[in-house]
């Protein structure tokens, strides 16, 4: 089976995530989707940030939380010199286009996917807990209209860890694909009877790694299975032993060439 190769935050080992340089990079390199996670700013905004704080990635505004800022503050932030602290010193460094470099907003993520030449998946993961609760999958989904993107055949697919995320999703958009995340092998009896039968189920690559039973429960059983982070040729093996559907990956140009080799 060929799985779909997903590009965690774009081509994140390389690229700072979450920008739309990552995200370019993945495309180029022949990822077949694209994966983020989303936040809600305080004005109303889904910007691409995985962290609730800016302490990872814009370290001299490390108390500033994502909710509590406006857009525009977010625009004014350089979140990818961390992933390359020493670029000024080097004289050979390609000069940086820093647009493409600050905090990426869904919409423009859902332009860039639109605009391709091919169809290009994304999987968009909301974050929680917040403070603003269900508003989140609120706006994604009036988001997703906009785009005609709230259907069973869109190429969208909402993941969540939390469950009564993905319930809510289902309640405003019931035919739209959604992903049950989970990270812990123990909590998947329990997921097991509280997903619906055409949920999707996105359990972490370790999980499937260090517990063989849950792999294969898991490949027998009546989900679709879309697997998290897998970065090397062992774990695609696995991956693709137990018929995983889809890969996301830090490394999109070099699983894709595994992927096109076997």
């Amino acid at each position: 089976m060929r799985p779909e190769v997903v590009a965690h935050r774009g081509a994140s080992e390389d690229i700072a995530e979450h920008t739309l340089a990552a995200y370019l990079d993945a495309l180029d390199s022949g990822a077949d989707g694209l994966e983020c996670d989303v936040r809600l700013t305080a004005d109303g905004h889904l910007v691409c940030v995985h962290d609730r704080d800016l302490r990872r990635i814009a370290p001299e505004r490390r108390h500033q939380v994502i909710s509590t800022m406006e857009l525009a503050d977010l625009h004014d932030l350089d979140v990818a010199s961390w992933k390359r602290p020493w670029a000024e010193l080097d004289d050979e460094a390609p000069v940086v286009d820093e647009s493409l470099h600050g905090v990426l907003t869904l919409r423009k993520l859902l332009e860039v996917a639109a605009d391709h030449p091919r169809r290009v998946e994304l999987a968009i993961e909301t974050k929680h807990p917040t403070r603003y609760g269900g508003l989140v999958e609120r706006r994604l989904v009036q988001l997703l209209r906009d785009f005609g993107w709230d259907h069973a055949e869109a190429p969208v697919r909402v993941m969540s860890f939390s469950h009564t995320a993905l319930q809510r999703v289902r309640r405003l958009a019931p035919d739209l694909r959604v992903v049950q995340l989970f990270e812990h092998a123990p909590m998947w009896p329990a997921l097991r009877r509280m997903i619906g039968e055409d949920w999707i189920v996105g359990p972490g690559i370790g999980e499937l790694t260090d517990h063989p039973g849950l792999a294969w429960r898991l490949a027998e059983g009546r989900h679709e299975v879309h697997a998290w982070v897998v970065n090397t040729p062992e774990q695609l093996a696995l991956c693709r032993e137990i018929g995983v559907s889809a890969v996301i990956t830090d490394r999109p140009r070099v699983i894709r060439g595994l992927v096109d080799a076997t």
